[in-house]
């Protein structure tokens, strides 16, 4: 049965050291992406969706840029089919449709493509390695009064 997670927008400066355990375990640890490539300057402006568990310990994070972009989504390996990354996205493309995106964008790895599919979201080129992890560009085009139901 799918988790209710409880999933609350916070601001870098409010929620690093959240964010950071998230990231550091899922693309640090896991896949070995370099610390140098994971934190950038975008982090401080951007918004950001962290998932506590009920025991409030963070689960899962994305970020949210300006731009429409959606970004830096990880979510703890034993958190993983059990929804929670399907309630984060569906809540981050909500909150990008409301910021008036009209297409939301989003990296994402070769393995992970059917998943974004599923949200609507399409490939839009050719694959290319980022952090020396396949990943291919993804858009969703947002149509009036859309909604998702991930």
């Amino acid at each position: 049965m799918p988790v209710q997670p409880n999933i609350i927008q916070v601001a870098w400066q409010q929620a690093e050291s959240h964010l950071r355990e998230v990231r550091t375990k899922v693309f640090i640890e896991e896949q070995c992406v370099p610390p140098d490539l994971e934190w950038d300057e975008l982090d401080e402006s951007a918004r950001h969706l962290l998932v506590m568990n009920n025991a409030s310990e963070p689960i899962a994070c994305a970020r949210l840029l300006n731009n429409g972009s959606i970004g830096r989504m990880a979510v703890l390996k034993d958190w993983r089919g059990l929804g929670v990354g399907s309630a984060l996205l569906k809540t981050a493309i909500e909150l990008q449709q409301k910021q008036g995106a009209k297409i939301i964008t989003l990296s994402a790895q070769l393995h992970a493509i059917a998943f974004y599919e599923k949200a609507g979201f399409a490939v839009s080129g050719q694959p290319y390695l980022d952090a020396n992890i396949p990943h291919v560009d993804m858009l969703l085009t947002l149509e009036k009064n859309q909604f998702f139901s991930l």
